[in-house]
């Protein structure tokens, strides 16, 4: 059963408020029926020396992606995951993490591309919680185990694929790395063989979208950083393995609004290492590759 959304004014602004709880809603309706939350990482050894209190652990690698495939898992087993976890289709989940949540946003989009309906980000992460010094446990929940029902996943909407990128020139395409990686100036331990960016890429880097406490910027602030792109209602951002980009992703769909917002998660890591497609390097966005242009004319 969903629960009642966070109705903190400083979301009252942003297009899809529900999507986001602060630490002060979080910490109130722990133990709510019909709310699940979840810790997800970059460092996965976080969760073990302290987490909120109920909150369920998810590897954005090790849970969410199939190694062999190089995507990520399918119907059938993230409704086992959720099973196990103790996760009904119809719960309010609230997801939260370390680096300004990044690996967390990178989760909820995973749950959006399975169709779960109400899934919220913890607004600064985890790193929010701790400097509040709230509280936190080292026991893991025991859920008892539901009956999720099988679902299968969704790229449509929300995913893009290398051969999408290649046919969205000419319309807006974000770069989130950092300015360096943009550039081509550092590859950041990247096993991708060549440094850069996609051409017509803009380099809008996604930490420009937090506040110093990790907390997400003003609609106004918001608006000004990404005022290139309005009037634009089809969108693809990237960066090294999708993961960055899905934060970005979160903020393009539901914090201002943008119609169509899909996540090339192949991102930079795919696009540098493959057989003669078209990079730009320095601080430019650089031209669409010829082929692209003449099929754009036809």
């Amino acid at each position: 059963m969903p629960v009642a959304p966070d109705s903190h004014p400083s979301f009252g602004s942003y297009a899809h408020p529900h999507r986001l709880v602060t630490t002060e809603w979080l910490s109130a309706n722990i133990g709510t029926p019909g709310l699940e939350i979840i810790e997800s990482n970059e460092d996965v050894l976080l969760y073990d020396i302290g987490h909120v209190p109920g909150a369920v652990k998810i590897d954005w690698r090790g849970d969410l992606s199939d190694p062999v495939t190089r995507d990520y898992i399918d119907g059938a087993r993230f409704t086992e995951l959720m099973r196990a976890k103790g996760i009904e289709r119809d719960d309010t989940v609230v997801v939260y993490g370390d680096r300004n949540n990044a690996q967390a946003a990178h989760t909820l989009w995973l749950f959006t591309l399975f169709g779960h309906e109400d899934v919220r980000l913890l607004d600064g992460g985890r790193e929010a919680w701790i400097s509040e010094e709230r509280d936190t446990t080292f026991e893991p929940p025991r859920p008892r185990r539901t009956d999720y029902p099988t679902v299968r996943r969704d790229d449509g909407a929300a995913r893009a694929f290398r051969d999408d990128v290649i046919t969205h020139f000419g319309k807006p395409l974000v770069d989130v790395r950092s300015a360096t990686e943009y550039a081509g100036d550092a590859n950041s331990g990247d096993p991708a063989l060549r440094g850069g960016h996609i051409p017509t890429a803009l380099n809008i880097p996604w930490t420009d979208t937090v506040a110093p406490d990790g907390r997400f910027r003003s609609r106004a602030a918001l608006d000004e950083l990404y005022g290139g792109l309005v009037g634009h209602d089809d969108l693809v951002v990237y960066s090294r393995v999708g993961e960055r980009s899905s934060h970005t992703w979160f903020v393009l769909t539901y914090l201002l609004g943008y119609a169509r917002v899909r996540n090339y998660d192949g991102s930079w890591v795919e696009w540098g290492n493959s057989v003669r497609m078209p990079i730009a390097k320095g601080d430019e966005p650089g031209a669409a590759p010829v082929a692209a242009r003449r099929g754009r004319s036809r």
